[in-house]
């Protein structure tokens, strides 16, 4: 499940909770749990979100914004591997 988010945020690089929550058909509070662990591992990032203008309708699983971070290291060209 945990690589079928990352998948999913690859291919979606800002995806709010409520999306993640009706593709996967899971729990927002589970959902949570998974982005914390892939947040603690430097692939995902959860965004700053903005309320709405006095707004008390909107979910706040659809303002809850995650984002994808490319953590894979660039590839290393220099000769000496303590330059990497």
């Amino acid at each position: 499940m945990l690589q079928d988010i990352q998948n999913y945020l690859r291919d979606r690089p800002v995806t709010s909770l409520a999306e993640l929550a009706q593709h996967f058909q899971v729990d927002t509070d589970a959902l949570r749990f998974m982005l914390e662990r892939l947040i603690r591992k430097g692939r995902v990032r959860q965004l700053e979100s903005k309320k709405c203008g006095g707004c008390h309708t909107c979910a706040t699983e659809s303002l809850e914004l995650y984002q994808w971070v490319n953590s894979t290291p660039a590839p290393c060209h220099s000769p000496s591997i303590t330059d990497c």
